[in-house]
């Protein structure tokens, strides 16, 4: 008896795995980041805008900060990523706002960004 279908669903597996194993290797050649200038430019024309309540707008502003971070010269990347994990602390907190001495932080982190975003 001939199962057509066997093969189908055999060849599905089979690309499926093999995607499955090129997304891996793909992923461990690290994600391309752009130079300090396009990482500029990028950050100068994000139209990123939060909507919510305070404590949704926190978890979403972090969200992006994550999103963004690794696709950014590390210059600007990496303050970013401290900009989420402040973020994503001010999310968790009762109110949803970043506390005093998180905005000091946020602002230090900015700072940094704009001394290569001039």
């Amino acid at each position: 008896m001939v199962r057509p279908r066997a093969g189908v669903v055999r060849s599905a597996v089979l690309l499926s795995a093999g995607l499955a194993a090129a997304l891996l290797v793909g992923g461990c050649a690290g994600t391309p980041r752009m130079d300090v200038k396009a990482s500029c430019e990028f950050l100068n024309n994000d139209t990123f805008k939060p909507d919510g309540n305070q404590q949704q707008q926190s978890k979403q502003i972090a969200e992006h900060y994550h999103q963004i971070a690794d696709k950014l010269a590390p210059e600007i990347g990496d303050p970013i990523k401290e900009m989420a994990a402040i973020m994503d602390k001010a999310a968790a907190s009762s109110l949803g706002a970043a506390t005093q001495e998180q905005q000091q932080q946020l602002t230090v982190h900015f700072n940094t960004i704009g001394e290569y975003c001039k």
